[in-house]
């Protein structure tokens, strides 16, 4: 993907905070702030699926479905009571 070079104001204590966490890691503070804006970016991404499917699953129809799926499979016989993970 191309960069796209900007400017942006950071507080002088955090810069120096954002500068030694990319030397620790062998990053220039341009890498280090792009893959921690990726982060939070696919962070807060994935938050907002999370929430979504939390509200499908709790619909009482969704759940009663899920229900009966379950009992269905427990009563074609599957044994988990030896599943070792």
């Amino acid at each position: 993907m191309p960069a796209r070079k900007t400017a942006i104001a950071i507080p002088e204590g955090l810069l120096a905070d954002v500068d030694r966490a990319a030397r620790e890691r062998g990053e220039s503070r341009s890498r280090y702030i792009t893959r921690v804006l990726q982060v939070a970016v696919r962070t807060r991404r994935d938050a907002e699926i999370t929430r979504k499917l939390d509200a499908l699953f709790t619909e009482e129809r969704s759940r009663g479905k899920q229900a009966q799926e379950a009992r269905e499979l427990d009563d074609a016989g599957s044994d988990w009571t030896e599943e070792r993970w």
